[in-house]
């Protein structure tokens, strides 16, 4: 069985790392802290830009096609640093040729969608097997028959801004009873809607940290197909937006991300103490709650699930490249459709 390579997250204000044989050392005020095989290493985030990488260390990730990623403090990409493209040219030239055209673009895109929606589905309907006893029952039931309806017209759409719309109304609908799904008492993690840029709140500081991670994985797993992981299908091209990767995390929002964050909530892994409010009302997490996020994550992607597609048991940070290999396939002309990953 392949096993995902671990991801080296960085939050270390001032550190420094470099290559140190066949490990990775991470130095601080030049004291050593930290050291770390380079084979287990897949890659390598680091939160800030006052983190040094060295260019021995700099000129073997580029090499071995590890990259070396810098996000702030919220999650939010900055910059990376990758070594020479993979892949071949044909299968990026007929992508190019696939997004210039609508109706081919739009097969695609509605395979995103309704995988979006059906795993959204899925989540609510996870929750209201498990909590029979919650009040919101009721609500949940009537959010789940209209996001039901947005599925079918996914299905029969023949416009792109059409299916644009549908997945904007589904994701209104998941996200008015979403905090439903939270346990936990009290209104320190209470969620009322979906606030990106700044979050407003602690649900939505967790969700925009995780849905970060998840973007740069799925960039990752698209580039090294081949793919160019911002022309996308969905997404609307724009400068320096991945909108390739982020059509395709649309798969995994609720089946990894949502139940992600939900977890980390209602098992009381965070605290109102992990996080701060800025005068500009935005939320902020603390970095030893990056830390339990980051670990939460790391240990989320190599839990082995039943792939439904493949019929093959994978951990779940292998299931984005697997997706990635498929689009590829799928573009090549190898696979009639996209198969997109539905959660069970």
């Amino acid at each position: 069985m392949k096993h995902v390579r671990n991801t080296l997250y960085m939050t270390l204000e001032g550190a420094y790392l470099h290559k140190d044989g066949e490990a990775i050392t991470v130095r601080k005020d030049r004291e050593k802290v930290a050291q770390f095989p380079l084979h287990a290493i897949g890659e390598i985030v680091c939160f800030g830009f006052d983190i040094g990488v060295s260019p021995q260390l700099t000129e073997h990730c580029a090499r071995e096609g590890v990259t070396v990623s810098y996000l702030n403090g919220n999650g939010r990409f900055m910059a990376r640093l990758t070594g020479p493209v993979h892949g071949n040219v044909l299968l990026r030239r007929e992508q190019y040729r696939i997004a210039d055209s609508q109706p081919r673009s739009l097969e695609i895109a509605r395979c995103f969608v309704a995988a979006k929606i059906q795993n959204q589905r899925a989540t609510l309907l996870r929750f209201s097997r498990n909590h029979q006893e919650s009040s919101r029952l009721a609500e949940i039931e009537s959010i789940l028959l209209r996001m039901e309806n947005c599925l079918i017209m996914a299905r029969k759409t023949d416009a792109i801004d059409s299916l644009r719309g549908i997945e904007g109304d589904a994701a209104e609908a998941y996200f008015s009873v979403f905090d439903a799904m939270i346990l936990v008492s009290g209104a320190e993690f209470r969620f009322h809607n979906r606030s990106r840029r700044p979050p407003l709140d602690r649900i939505n500081a967790l969700l925009s940290f995780v849905y970060s991670i998840l973007a740069m994985d799925m960039r990752s797993a698209l580039e090294s197909v081949g793919l160019d992981p911002y022309v996308g299908c969905l997404h609307v091209d724009r400068p320096g937006r991945p909108s390739l990767a982020l059509d395709m995390m649309e798969e995994f929002r609720a089946s990894f991300a949502d139940r992600l964050v939900l977890s980390l909530v209602n098992l009381r892994q965070v605290d109102v103490k992990g996080f701060t409010v800025q005068p500009s009302s935005e939320v902020e997490m603390t970095v030893e709650t990056r830390k339990t996020v980051l670990a939460a994550l790391q240990k989320r992607k190599r839990e082995v699930i039943h792939h439904p597609f493949l019929e093959e048991e994978l951990e779940i940070g292998l299931c984005f490249l697997a997706q990635a290999r498929l689009l590829a396939r799928h573009i090549r002309g190898d696979l009639e459709f996209y198969p997109a990953f539905l959660w069970r």
